[in-house]
């Protein structure tokens, strides 16, 4: 079972936006997509090889728990399978006999009527040939319904058997842990040897290569802002300069936040805040929960 999740922890901090060349026009907090697996199995843990820090690239298998009973019951059915595939019946070779039979008598009838024709014979061999064949065909035909409704039968207890191999092969797939995305694991819950059950926490990983600054614009701020624009991010602090990030719009709350809430007048309307997510490219550099700028054109631009 997989959980997904993101760090809001955005507090806005909005300053004004004169339009001078690298000032600050909001700040928020740096978020990332986070995951927590959880197992989709029940049983003990055989393998689990994450630690934290340590990156996984989508798909990348992680470890497994024990699947010891769900091969042997696989096995099992297998071996049902077999056995039911083994009951149904040639429905050529079982009425074959009767066939033969026919063809024999169809023979004699040839003969028997020949004689009839050169005064020979009589019609009663005829007629008694004739009522033969028509008694083997309808034995044929009674045969073949009671073979094929068998051969039906067993048709859909195998069909059974192969969703019940389905299912317990899906079982087994699922008893395999492996890294939904490519991140990097913040934290590690099981470890191998632990009794867990489908949905227990087993580690959670996030997308940290690709950040979101979640921060809020004044109303006045969002006249000229659309999704897809390019915004300088920077990572600055008041000791420090930071680095200056290219960052893209890529979501823009559909209502506005008065600040206070009960302000409505035309005058006020610079106190409506929106909130905007803007996602910019981790160069190894932005953390979880760091605080970020969204600067004016005149800001350094980090070369990367």
């Amino acid at each position: 079972m997989i959980v997904a999740a993101a760090m809001l922890l955005s507090v806005p901090v909005l300053s004004g936006c004169d339009g001078n060349s690298g000032k600050i026009e909001a700040t928020g907090k740096f978020e990332a997509t986070e995951i927590i697996v959880s197992a989709e199995a029940t049983g003990k843990i055989m393998e689990l090889t994450v630690k934290e820090g340590m990156t996984l690239l989508a798909g990348d298998m992680v470890g497994y728990i024990d699947t010891l009973q769900l091969y042997l019951q696989k096995e099992r059915l297998l071996a049902g399978s077999d056995a039911v595939r083994a009951r149904r019946a040639d429905v050529g070779k079982q009425i074959a006999v009767y066939e033969q039979q026919i063809a024999n008598l169809n023979r004699e009838l040839v003969r028997a009527k020949r004689l009839v024709e050169s005064n020979a014979g009589n019609t009663k061999t005829v007629d008694d040939i004739e009522y033969q064949i028509n008694t083997l065909n309808r034995q044929i035909e009674a045969q073949r319904s009671v073979l094929e409704k068998g051969n039906l039968s067993a048709d859909k207890e195998s069909h059974g058997i192969e969703l019940q191999v389905a299912q317990t092969e899906d079982m087994i797939r699922k008893s395999r842990i492996a890294s939904p995305i490519t991140g990097t694991i913040l934290a590690k819950y099981a470890e191998p040897g632990e009794f867990t059950a489908i949905g227990r926490p087993l580690f959670k990983i996030a997308d940290i290569e690709n950040m979101v600054l979640r921060a809020y614009f004044a109303y006045d701020q969002m006249l000229g802002l659309k999704l897809g624009d390019e915004i300088q991010v920077s990572t600055s602090t008041s000791k420090s300069e930071g680095n200056i990030y290219k960052g893209v719009v890529s979501w823009i709350s559909a209502e506005a936040e008065f600040t206070p809430k009960t302000i409505q007048t035309k005058d006020e309307r610079t106190n409506l805040v929106y909130a905007v997510k803007i996602s910019v490219k981790n160069d190894g550099h932005i953390k979880i929960g760091m605080y970020g700028d969204v600067v004016g054109p005149g800001a350094r631009e980090k070369s990367n």
